[in-house]
């Protein structure tokens, strides 16, 4: 037989037995490819061991992390290695099969995720991506946090955690669905419960430490103070009136604060920043001296009388009687909240807190004519006297209006008569009080 008849029929034979190798090849198995060529699609020809087939291994299936060039990772002549993902053809020299470095890779952190699960073990993978819903992880296979297992309490914004490295614990693994569900809450919440235990021990009532605030709502501020969350109320803010804590306060904030109980059964710790402000009342006396005049906010209104904040924190009250020389139903017919007045001082209690304001006290005091009308001419009506048969002397408006503090319990306003209107007042009410008899 000829050269060229031998070599005919090795080229046959070669055919044959490649042929005859495809059916050796099954989707799914491991197999051995030396790399042949590189073309321009970014793609490699391998050879399949010694089958005499080849397959294609595309960029994207070279890794599970991305290639930007596929020379940089392979070259002619390496052995790699492959999966067989499918059939794609008959020819031989174009390829008959699709492989992968990648997912041959994957298998294996699957299986080695897979042993960390049954172990109970963590693992530890950076955030790549933020998607509705939750956070994407690269733990060498796509894992994803839902976001309610993002954290111990709910984040609205989970883009600050895009390329954070964290830890996670496995709640779901199922590689035949490519499906890896992971929870960084779980380890919050285990890191959280062995330092509140310690934070626990060591709180006391009185205390004053150092914080973060991690939280406001409409009824206080959630402090962290290293790995336990206490709550100041809205009313422990400040000495004068907060009406929302994100007013004064913003999430991050570092502030002091005072313990002011701890209750290790109900995980409670509740604290307080205001008491680690200077009294708004030390000084009082001198910042408000008896007979000073003061500006001031109308704060709040009430059927006796206005409460007015004449320094943050201190309220003083002014009587109804306090408010105008004429005759009024309600201080809210002459004043409303927010209104700035100025007003007398006529007495300082620091010990007690009590402030009495006037502000009639420094407006000029009417006729008595104009009295007489403003009672609706009673002024001019006779009336029996007692005293030698003389007529009486009418009383002013002054007199009749202070003393009808006595309709007003010291409970509801807390101050006594002689709190609202001095003794010397009370004086003249008890003398007139004699003259009837």
């Amino acid at each position: 037989m000829s050269e060229n008849g031998t070599s005919q029929n090795n080229d046959n034979n070669d055919l044959l037995n490649a042929l005859n190798n495809v059916d050796n090849v099954k989707v799914g198995d491991v197999v051995k490819g030396e790399i042949l060529a590189i073309d321009d699609d970014q793609q490699a020809i391998v050879g399949i061991g010694e089958t005499g087939i080849e397959g294609v291994v595309p960029k994207k299936e070279l890794s599970t992390k991305p290639v930007d060039d596929i020379k940089s990772v392979i070259k002619v002549g390496d052995v790699l290695d492959l999966v067989v993902i499918s059939r794609i053809g008959n020819d031989k020299e174009g390829g008959s099969y699709l492989l992968s470095q990648r997912r041959l890779e994957a298998r294996k952190v699957w299986d080695d995720i897979q042993k960390e699960f049954e172990a109970g073990h963590t693992l530890t993978a950076p955030v790549t991506q933020v998607v509705k819903g939750g956070l994407v992880v690269d733990a060498g296979v796509r894992g994803f946090v839902p976001a309610s297992m993002v954290s111990d309490h709910f984040v609205e914004d989970l883009s600050q955690f895009k390329g954070q490295t964290l830890e996670f614990k496995i709640v779901e693994i199922e590689p035949s669905e490519n499906r890896l569900i992971l929870s960084h809450r779980a380890i919050v919440e285990k890191q959280r419960a062995a330092q509140r235990e310690e934070i626990m021990a060591k709180l006391q009532a009185g205390d004053t430490v150092e914080g973060k605030v991690a939280r406001l709502t409409n009824f206080g501020a959630f402090v962290d103070l290293g790995g336990v969350d206490g709550l100041v109320h809205v009313s422990e803010i400040a000495y004068e009136r907060v009406e929302k804590p994100s007013d004064v306060l913003k999430v991050g904030q570092d502030v002091k604060v005072k313990v002011l109980s701890v209750d290790p059964e109900r995980d409670r710790i509740s604290l307080s920043i205001k008491q680690t402000l200077p009294e708004p009342w030390d000084g009082i006396e001198d910042k408000a001296p008896q007979g000073s005049v003061l500006d001031g906010t109308v704060k709040r209104l009430t059927s006796f009388g206005a409460f007015v904040e004449v320094f943050p924190g201190v309220e003083g009250l002014v009587h109804i009687s306090q408010i105008s020389h004429q005759h009024i139903a309600t201080p809210a017919d002459v004043l409303k909240v927010g209104q700035e007045i100025k007003a007398k001082v006529l007495d300082v209690r620091p010990n007690d807190h009590r402030l009495a304001l006037s502000i009639k006290a420094l407006e000029e005091k009417p006729q008595s004519g104009d009295e007489g009308h403003d009672n609706g001419g009673n002024a001019s009506r006779p009336r029996n006297n007692r005293n030698n048969g003389g007529s009486r002397p009418r009383r002013n408006n002054r007199n009749s209006a202070e003393t009808s503090t006595a309709n007003a319990p010291e409970e509801s306003t807390g101050f006594s008569l002689g709190d609202l209107i001095g003794d010397s007042l009370k004086k003249d009410i008890e003398n007139q009080e004699n003259d009837k008899d």
